[in-house]
């Protein structure tokens, strides 16, 4: 709930603090945020519309692609490792930068009974279903690429799971003693099904993207890969097709009648690295 993250929160025009007033948030300066009625609050800046987030049907998708628990133990690594992270005496705040729909927040805070979430993500679509994904998670709208309305040095744990990633706020965002948490494709993750379905490749160079946009700020900590094989039905793989970036440009028709091709199951990979950074000084 947004109440648990408020102390948490900085209005993004002026960076002051925000207080619930009936139905919005509200900073010493006037400015004023409407609560969803679906629970979230968002904190875009004017001219910001969020648009470039995912679409509800992509979210959709999503949904209904991790209800089936296939990507259950990336989320179970990540909990363990954010346990592990945060201070053993809380409550410690969790944020999920790209939190999507609150999936793996979720996961996290189940290990964490002492700890909040925030879960920032651009889409409100996507936010709609985070705020309803644990009863400790607060759903807040905002940029990634821009200065985050969060206040300096306030989580213990930063969460980052194939989403855009700023690495001097996250810095900022981190308590001296933090830790960010970001979970990348391998280069082997649903190897079988790109070229079939003509799904996005992992890039060739996202470690080296990775070092460049976090290395200024942040020093490797430790770092693992986690493989696993999915049996996938084709009601699973159309899931996973439309729940990612290429939805924004496959075609409907094909990509069903390329799906109808496979095999039912089909045995695919899912290969992720977690990388745990610790902020420099």
């Amino acid at each position: 709930m947004l109440d648990d993250v408020l102390g948490w929160l900085r209005c993004p025009h002026c960076h002051e603090r925000l207080d619930r007033a009936e139905g919005s948030l509200r900073c010493a300066a006037g400015h004023s945020f409407d609560i969803a009625r679906q629970g979230y609050v968002s904190l875009l800046p004017a001219g910001a519309s969020g648009g470039g987030g995912d679409t509800a049907a992509m979210v959709r998708a999503r949904g209904e692609f991790l209800a089936t628990g296939h990507f259950a133990p990336v989320a179970a690594i990540l909990a363990e490792e954010a346990a592990a992270a945060a201070a053993a005496a809380g409550p410690n705040c969790i944020v999920d930068v790209g939190a999507g729909t609150g999936y793996c927040l979720a996961a996290v805070l189940d290990r964490m009974p002492r700890a909040a979430g925030l879960a920032l993500d651009v889409s409100r679509h996507a936010l709609r279903q985070a705020a309803r994904a644990h009863p400790r998670i607060g759903a807040v709208g905002c940029d990634a690429w821009r200065p985050l309305p969060v206040a300096d040095h306030v989580a213990d744990v930063v969460l980052n799971v194939f989403a855009p990633r700023g690495g001097a706020e996250l810095r900022r965002i981190l308590r001296p003693g933090g830790r960010l948490l970001v979970i990348t494709p391998a280069a082997e993750h649903l190897a079988e099904l790109i070229s079939p379905l003509g799904l996005l490749s992992v890039d060739e160079r996202k470690r080296e993207r990775l070092e460049d946009n976090l290395s200024p700020h942040f020093s490797l900590d430790g770092e693992s890969e986690h493989r696993g094989v999915m049996t996938l039905t084709h009601d699973d793989v159309a899931a996973l097709a439309w729940m990612g970036p290429t939805a924004w440009h496959a075609d409907q028709d094909a990509m069903t009648d390329r799906i109808a091709r496979l095999s039912d199951p089909v045995a695919v990979t899912r290969a992720v690295t977690l990388t745990v950074l610790r902020p420099r000084p």
